[in-house]
């Protein structure tokens, strides 16, 4: 257990830690795997910094400075400092890149559709036969080997995962969970992104922008609104326009006279078929 000098040494240095970083984030490690926790710190060692402690001591050190004390209530349950000079999305994208997947457990509800593949597996006959089969699987035994005799969804998105099904999965080495490590909260200057904010993709990003923008020339283009983007498609609307009403009325135009005289054509090759019949 800390002494009061302890925890007050530990405070001033995670508070002169801050400003040696233009990134400061809060990160939730509830429910967190050790070995996740351990495999993040390895593989961003070198550019960002974790501090762990007792949620109060965490709180006393950001609220050490003005610009990141409003952090401090983004914290819940047992967290941990995030400190980096990295763009604040790209030290998100790093956290989620670093996800590990996991057994299924029961009593979990399952976060997509579980579905089992027709096929040879790599089991041999035995006590996974009594396994899987308890789970609702359809196998048979072939040349010595355990196969999925058809294809079935074990389990639908948001369905609770029975005992049976858990040990099937794991004996088919199924791993339908994913565990990551996700700031909750990132400053970075007077900016306060938060997770929903920090979540969102470039690719995310560029479909909203082409949606907005076939969005914006629709309305132009319905409104009569000349841009540099609807002056084109407008100029030739009204070209096509024109040609159709001048052939419509048979108005004698240089711009139309091919097409009067291909109209002529037609309807005199028309008339001759129905003359010669």
């Amino acid at each position: 257990m800390l002494s009061l000098n302890d925890k007050k040494k530990f405070v001033e240095r995670g508070a002169a830690e801050l400003k040696k970083y233009s990134s400061v984030g809060v990160v939730n490690l509830s429910g967190v795997p050790d070995r996740l926790l351990q495999s993040s710190r390895n593989k961003m060692r070198g550019s960002t910094t974790f501090i762990i402690g007792r949620k109060k001591m965490l709180e006393k050190i950001l609220e050490s400075s003005e610009e990141t004390k409003e952090l401090a209530q983004h914290m819940s349950g047992t967290s941990a400092i995030v400190l980096s000079n990295e763009d604040p999305f790209e030290l998100y994208r790093r956290f989620k890149e670093n996800e590990i997947k996991l057994a299924a457990k029961p009593r979990q509800i399952a976060p997509d559709d579980i579905v089992i593949e027709s096929g040879e597996t790599s089991l041999q006959p035995g006590q996974a036969v009594t396994e899987l089969k308890a789970a609702g699987i359809d196998v048979k035994i072939d040349k010595g080997k355990v196969v999925i005799s058809k294809s079935k969804t074990l389990v639908e998105k948001g369905g609770i995962i029975s005992q049976n099904l858990a040990k099937a999965l794991h004996t088919l080495d199924i791993l339908p969970f994913t565990a990551s490590i996700v700031p909750k909260a990132i400053k970075s200057g007077k900016v306060l992104f938060t997770a929903d904010v920090l979540g969102i993709t470039k690719e995310d990003t560029l479909a909203n922008v082409a949606r907005a923008f076939a969005q914006a020339f629709a309305l132009s283009s319905e409104a009569g609104i000349v841009n540099q983007y609807t002056i084109v498609p407008m100029i030739e609307k009204a070209f096509d326009e024109a040609i159709a009403l001048g052939v419509d009325i048979k108005a004698p135009d240089s711009g139309i006279v091919e097409l009067l005289l291909e109209e002529g054509y037609a309807g005199a090759a028309a008339l001759n078929a129905v003359q010669g019949s």
